[in-house]
């Protein structure tokens, strides 16, 4: 009898898996063109703005244009990501389709003026509003919403980095900080594969980054195949990435909060923070933080830079930190995860100039760990590493994003993400 039911549990394990397959395949092949021709108009957004610098002086009118469509059209949108999140938690009115082209559109106008932002955020709002869409259509109860909206999170995700795996269980660790949805697993994994091998078919290729450094062992320890001399630096430049995470995070939601509450007209917050980057960028003498930052055609300060001696200076860091955090906090679109790697990489150049650690290391871990800091997400972040710089050195990378995970507090940049269990319980009795 036992094997009967054994053999029964597994066939219905089965068919639902191939149930959520075909759920999926619609939803993940639709993200997947979306993010294709997303990339493809932010490739040619951000090379007209290097061709034609001129473009940036015309930010405020992109930002009095984008506060414009989401009053006339996008109310219901201007939440973004965090909608998604919610919707997730408790599902409602669900993500309405119109932030698809809204935020896509945006993303794109805010890029091609100069504005300092990302692309992880339009291909997760892409995602979660197109799974609305066919929850919706397929009449799904609510449990199975919440499960279709995370394959929309996790296919976005995956697509427009090229990093299945990390899009999976991003979309399982960003709800809840200290917890993972195991029963949208597969769902999830599934998805994040059919969107990423969609996004590619089109002919959309990845930045490809590399760590020469190998991970030699310790002379001390010849037994352990990592430096622990190495290891130290790496703890003690992941207490920094959090920082900078806990930075980035606070400086946003601060820079959104006093902009609403002291600026009564809001299409006025755009055009004062388009002065403020324009300015800033003049002030320092640098274009190199406006835009996405992945690369940069007059050999300044990028992400792929950094991961080269004297690619990046004492405070470019900072200067990406500040121009993105003004970006986003007053009312333009687009992610916050690609500055994130600018603001890690260039932080880990830094560091690792000043401690004597391998450059190119100290940079994708940098890469990685403040973005685990910034989502709360330190497993995503671990496979991230793997998936973009080989699996050599995954201790220095887990070490890093758990520690700067720790050190970045239960702040972050999504406002839903609840706290389903503390990094750290401290018992007064204790001390």
């Amino acid at each position: 009898m036992k094997k009967i039911k054994y053999s029964l549990e597994q066939f219905n394990i089965a068919k639902e898996l191939l149930r959520w397959t075909l759920l999926i395949f619609p939803v993940s092949i639709s993200v997947g063109l979306l993010v294709a021709l997303f990339l493809w108009l932010l490739d040619i957004a951000t090379k007209t703005r290097w061709q034609n610098m001129w473009l940036i002086f015309l930010l405020p009118l992109a930002g009095i244009f984008i506060s414009w469509l989401y009053n006339k059209f996008g109310k219901d949108s201007v939440a973004g990501n965090n909608l998604v999140i919610d919707e997730i938690h408790k599902p409602g009115g669900g993500v309405p389709i119109k932030m698809t082209p809204l935020i896509l559109f945006t993303t794109v106008i805010t890029h091609l003026f100069g504005g300092s932002a990302g692309r992880e955020g339009t291909a997760v709002q892409m995602g979660g509003s197109v799974a609305s869409l066919f929850a919706k259509w397929f009449k799904l109860v609510d449990e199975h919403k919440s499960i279709l909206l995370m394959c929309g999170m996790a296919a976005g995700f995956a697509a427009v980095f090229g990093t299945p795996v990390t899009g999976t269980i991003f979309a399982l660790e960003v709800l809840a900080i200290g917890r993972i949805k195991y029963d949208a697993l597969i769902p999830c994994l599934i998805a994040s594969i059919i969107a990423h091998i969609t996004c590619i078919s089109c002919g959309i290729h990845h930045t490809h980054y590399t760590i020469a450094y190998d991970g030699d062992g310790s002379g001390f320890f010849p037994h352990i195949d990592f430096n622990i001399v190495l290891l130290l630096k790496v703890i003690i430049a992941a207490i920094m990435f959090g920082f900078a995470s806990f930075l980035f995070a606070n400086l946003t939601h601060f820079i959104k909060n006093k902009s609403n509450q002291l600026v009564p007209k809001k299409w006025l917050i755009p055009v004062i923070g388009s002065v403020l980057i324009v300015g800033i960028s003049y002030l320092i003498g640098s274009f190199d933080y406006l835009g996405l930052g992945v690369s940069n055609p007059n050999n300044g300060v990028s992400i792929l830079s950094s991961f080269h001696v004297d690619g990046a200076t004492y405070y470019s860091w900072f200067w990406k930190l500040l121009l993105t955090a003004i970006t986003l906090g007053m009312g333009f679109k687009g992610g916050e995860v690609t500055p994130l790697f600018f603001i890690g990489a260039a932080l880990g150049n830094t560091l690792a100039t000043i401690s004597g650690a391998p450059i190119d290391l100290f940079a994708g871990l940098g890469f990685i760990a403040v973005f685990a800091g910034a989502t709360n997400t330190p497993l995503a972040c671990t496979f991230m590493g793997i998936e973009l710089f080989g699996s050599v050195n995954i201790v220095y990378y887990a070490v890093a994003c758990f520690t700067a995970y720790y050190f970045s507090g239960h702040a972050g940049i999504y406002q839903s993400q609840k706290t389903a269990v503390a990094k750290f319980k401290i018992n007064n009795a204790d001390l």
